[in-house]
Formats: C-alpha cells, sequence, structure tokens
C-alpha cells in the first residue's frame, strides 16, 4: 500500500489546493501518470504517480487546501489489497461512505501531524510507505481525464471519513533531528512538538521548520492572506472612486509582493552599473536563437567562481557561502506574476545546455508545469528585461540571496574604438548596461563592482565560437 503526500512545491510553500483529480477511485494508476493538479502560491503543476497501482482511497476533495505533507490518496497493488495504514490493526479501511462518529480534536495541527506521523516510511515494518509525487514531478503526465462526480469518494463526509480511520492509527514522531534543524528552532522559537516531519521516520527537516515558521508567520498577520487584508501589511488603505476599476490580486501576485517587500526591508539594497559592448556575444549568437541571457549566465557563473560571496545567503549575523551555483530565472508569466524557477548546478552546463535549461524552466512557468523542486536552493537570480529595451534596472534581491543581476537592452550606438595602433575611431556597436542590485551587508561596493567588470569582460573578450561548439 503506498500513501500519497501533498508534496512540497517550493522551500517556502506551506500547502496546497488540489483543483482536479485526473483518477478516480478505482482506477489503474501508472508510474508517472497525472494523478492530480495542485496549485499553491507558487505554481500550478501536475503531480504524477510515483508509483503504478489502483487508486483506492481519495482523502482530500477538489479544492480543498491542505499543509504539505498530508496523505492525499491511497494506492494499492492490486484492485482488492487491504487498506491498512502502517502499525494498523488489521480491520482493514474501505472505500464504501460508512459514517463513523469520532470524538472531536481539539487540536487539528496536532491531528494533521499524527495523520502524516502514521504514514511515514519505516524501513522495519514493511507494512506501507509513502508515495512522494514530488520524486517524479519533472515527469510529464498524460493528459487529465475528467473528473468523475459518480467516483467512490465523492462527498466531504466520505474523505472526513477516509482521513478520519487513518488518524486512527498515529504513532509518535522521531525526536532525532540535526545540529541544523536544531538551530532554526531555536532561531524560530519553535519547538519539535510544533513541526510535521517529513523526513524518514517522520524526522523534521531543515525545510519542515521553514515551512512552519512561514506559517505561523502568516498567521500572526492581521487577517486572512487576500486582497483585502494585503493593504494592512504592504501600505496604506485606499478608498476606490466611482470610476475606478477594482482588480483583486492573485495567490501568485501577493506572495511576489510579500517576498519582495520583506527583501526591501531586510536587505541594504545598493546598485553597480556598467555598459557592455555586444560585439564578441552578436558574432556567435547570430544564426543559433540564442539570446544575450545564456551569455550573461556563463559569464556570471565563472565571475561567481572568483567572487564567492556574491553566491551566498545572508544569515542573521553570517555570510552562508555556497560552493555550488544554482541559478535563479525571473520569469514573467503573462504580467500577472513573477516567478523564480532555478536550474540547479549551472556551474555544470556550458553555454548550450545551459540555454537549454533556462528555455525550459522558463517554458514550464509560462505553462504552469514546473516540477515540485523549480524554487529549491537559489543562490543567484539574474532577471531579464532588456526585451523591452530598458536603459538601466535596479532589481530587488530574492531573500536570502545577496546579489541579482540584471541586462538591459541592447541597441547599436556610436562610441569609441581603439585601433590596434593605440589610435582611436568613432564606431557603431551593439551597447548595453548590465545592473547588479547586492546587499551592503554582505559585501561592500568594491567586490560588486570587480565581479560585474569580471562579467563585463568575459563579455566582451571571450571567443563564444569556441564554447557553442564545445
Amino acid at each position: 500500500m503506498d500513501v500519497v503526500v501533498m508534496p512540497q512545491l517550493g522551500e517556502t510553500v506551506v500547502e496546497g489546493t488540489i483543483t482536479s483529480w485526473a483518477k478516480a477511485v478505482g482506477d489503474a494508476v501508472a508510474v508517472d501518470e497525472t494523478l492530480f493538479d495542485v496549485s499553491t502560491e507558487k505554481v500550478d503543476t501536475e503531480v504524477p504517480s510515483a508509483v503504478a497501482g489502483y487508486l483506492r482511497l481519495v482523502l482530500v476533495e477538489e479544492g480543498e487546501a491542505v499543509p504539505i505533507g498530508t496523505p492525499v490518496a491511497v494506492i494499492t497493488a492490486t484492485a482488492d489489497e487491504p487498506l491498512d495504514p502502517p502499525g494498523g490493526t488489521g480491520s482493514g479501511l474501505s472505500t464504501d461512505a460508512a459514517p463513523s462518529t469520532p470524538s472531536p480534536d481539539p487540536d487539528p495541527s496536532a491531528s494533521n501531524r499524527r495523520r502524516f506521523d502514521a504514514i511515514a516510511p519505516d524501513g522495519s515494518q514493511g507494512s506501507g510507505r509513502v508515495a512522494a509525487p514530488h520524486e517524479a514531478a519533472g515527469a510529464t503526465g498524460a493528459s487529465q481525464i475528467a473528473s468523475n462526480p459518480a467516483r467512490g469518494a465523492a462527498d466531504g463526509s466520505q474523505f472526513a471519513s477516509n482521513r478520519r480511520r487513518f488518524d486512527a492509527h498515529g504513532s509518535a514522531p522521531s525526536t532525532v533531528v540535526s545540529p541544523v534543524v536544531r538551530r532554526l528552532l531555536e532561531e524560530h522559537g519553535l519547538e519539535l512538538g510544533d513541526v510535521a516531519g517529513s523526513g524518514r521516520e517522520g524526522r523534521v527537516t531543515r525545510n519542515d521548520v521553514l515551512a512552519a515558521a512561514a506559517q505561523r508567520a502568516r498567521a500572526e498577520l492581521p487577517g486572512p492572506a487576500d486582497p483585502s487584508n494585503l493593504s494592512n501589511r504592504l501600505g496604506p488603505t485606499v478608498e476606490p472612486g466611482p470610476d475606478d476599476e477594482i482588480v483583486p490580486l492573485s495567490r501568485a501576485r501577493m506572495a511576489t509582493a510579500e517576498h519582495l517587500h520583506r527583501s526591501v526591508s531586510a536587505a541594504a539594497h545598493a546598485l553597480v552599473v556598467v555598459e557592455v559592448d555586444w560585439t564578441a556575444v552578436d558574432r556567435t549568437r547570430r544564426g543559433r536563437r540564442l539570446s544575450y541571457l545564456p551569455f550573461v549566465a556563463r559569464a556570471a557563473i565563472d565571475a561567481l567562481g572568483r567572487f564567492p560571496h556574491l553566491n551566498a545567503s545572508f544569515d542573521t549575523d553570517r555570510l552562508v557561502v555556497h560552493r555550488r551555483i544554482h541559478l535563479g530565472i525571473a520569469v514573467d508569466v503573462e504580467q500577472e506574476a513573477l516567478l523564480v524557477p532555478v536550474v540547479h548546478d549551472a556551474h555544470e552546463l556550458r553555454l548550450q545546455a545551459l540555454a537549454d535549461a533556462v528555455a525550459e524552466r522558463a517554458d514550464q512557468a509560462r505553462r504552469h508545469r514546473l516540477p515540485g523542486d523549480a524554487f529549491d536552493g537559489g543562490t543567484f537570480t539574474l532577471t531579464n528585461v532588456g526585451s523591452y529595451g530598458t536603459v538601466l534596472a535596479a532589481p530587488i534581491i530574492s531573500q536570502p540571496q545577496v546579489a541579482i543581476l540584471s541586462t538591459d537592452g541592447v541597441r547599436m550606438r556610436p562610441t569609441a574604438v581603439e585601433q590596434p595602433d593605440g589610435s582611436w575611431s568613432v564606431g557603431i556597436r551593439p551597447l548595453g548596461n548590465l545592473s547588479l542590485s547586492f546587499d551592503h551587508r554582505a559585501v561592500d561596493g568594491a567586490y560588486a563592482a570587480a565581479f560585474l567588470a569580471d562579467v563585463r569582460d568575459t563579455l566582451q573578450e571571450r571567443d563564444w565560437s569556441v564554447e557553442v561548439a564545445a
């Protein structure tokens, strides 16, 4: 028996809403076949099944939001396998709608934790395991099957009944935590019992603590996270006039607003700008359907190797310098939301592979089909508004990172060009600016300027045709 849980779709995401089920109770499910669609404040995506079998129980109905790690479905290898959660009594669970009358739970959050603890994987028992959909989240699912209103678990009472049956088989979570998790618990004023563990045997991970801290912070805000309350947190209240249009903010827009507001409040933003002659890049990219962005990415990755304090995260009173470069790419989604998916281990990619990875992330974002790990672990971010002909941009840093690099518009302009004999003449060259916003708490202006000059020199002086051929 495999229990499917709500996957972790981003480091700070604490809950997900199932928008539709692609399978009905009793249907066969193949590996990597779409099981359900989920919506969070960061991403809308399909969740494929990590196992093959038959969908036997649906524990969360369409339109319901549940915390990360909550059981949402049960898949068995055969159509008639007994439904016993790990540690069960052998009585089995049925898919019928027989009512039950459990005692009211005074602490729903504790119930959620017990629910997850009950199905945490335990190699010593072998009686059940979690089918983690995020393990296969990057796979492309089959076409979505229309929701079947006649499926076995079609009404709210059935979902609640199924979940109560799982609640009856609780077990104590693991109390083993790493030093990093222990420190995070202390920093956020949390007890171990306040956090639902998603690790092996219910262990609490770093992401679990961060998700619990974000959820508590959200609960302490004045009112629910909706457009009517957003003004209380981000600015003054405005009384609309009779001719004004009211545009409700989407969850993605609100999440972007809150994240950027926190970043401006926390980081000591500073800006350095250089002008780049793109002649060497233009010689190579023409005819190859390459934009300027992958060239900037390659040059920035090389420069970060020489200026590693910009590939870092600011953590209270210390700088965490990352050895691996996970490159965030800011993507505009229909001018309604700004998403920053991550190209992981970008330092291992050459120019064409990097261009392909960036294009794939942008396409996934615009189709609302980003995999669950797409937002995890970014260490440095690129944004490109140059397609609109911008002259200068001052982007906001994506916390807890310490820098973000912007590519502005490239235009043919007259400029002084040094000749081989040392004389100067006026030439027409493709020129454009690179802008680096950096956290002055992490580095000083000289360090940031030296990094940006390094990126400029690489763009202007490298023989890019060699890299394309590699």
